[in-house]
């Protein structure tokens, strides 16, 4: 049952991919994704817009959107690693839900924080919700007793540590997105994740 649970297509995170790799390169097509106010035109989160002018889309569109190559090659890469080890444990639907709350989850904390500092910042990125895949795969490691396929929890608390750490010693990162992201994910994780019995066939997907 094992190897049949690791054989299944977690097409929703490919799905997940494809949508902000073609996003961004129709980005890149139409002008460029270093630019704050073409990226802002196209859904990017601002505050502003977001409270004053009603534009709540972009606490959504804004998690599909990435200023530069690197930006989008780095977050994924991790939603590539581990993404499907989550779609697998809950399943794809519930997989699109969880993923698609953590980043509004994720937009909604950082928008609150940053506000609360008398902050005003433009912001986009795959990197909140992905914090929630890694905090809804915590969960559902500490569940299993440690391990769920091929993850342990020492290897998820690498990333975090690692992911944290590096957000906090550069400029331009958004923190309270990536923290909140993970909160929300770990939250959700309790909410849709269910530990699968013995006895239970492996082929159902929620």
């Amino acid at each position: 049952m094992k190897d049949l649970y690791r054989r299944k297509k977690a097409f929703v995170n490919i799905g997940l991919i494809a949508i902000n790799v073609i996003y961004f390169l129709y980005l890149e097509v139409t002008g460029s994704t270093e630019n704050t106010q073409f990226m802002v035109a196209h859904g990017a989160m601002y505050a502003p817009l977001v409270l004053e002018g009603g534009e709540y889309y972009r606490l959504l569109i804004s998690v599909f959107m990435h200023f530069g190559i690197n930006h989008i090659m780095n977050n994924m890469l991790i939603l590539f690693i581990l993404g499907d080890n989550l779609e697998r444990a809950l399943g794809h639907i519930k997989y699109l839900l969880f993923y698609l709350l953590c980043g509004l989850g994720a937009n909604v904390v950082s928008m609150a924080v940053n506000l609360g500092e008398y902050r005003t910042v433009v912001s986009a990125g795959a990197s909140g919700a992905i914090f929630g895949v890694i905090g809804g795969l915590l969960y559902a490691v500490l569940v299993n007793r440690g391990r769920l396929e091929d993850l342990s929890v020492r290897q998820l608390a690498v990333v975090i540590a690692c992911s944290l750490y590096f957000g906090f010693t550069s400029t331009g990162v958004d923190n309270a997105a990536h923290i909140g992201g993970l909160i929300v994910g770990i939250v959700m994780g309790i909410l849709l994740y269910r530990k699968p019995r013995r006895h239970q066939n492996m082929e159902i997907w929620g």
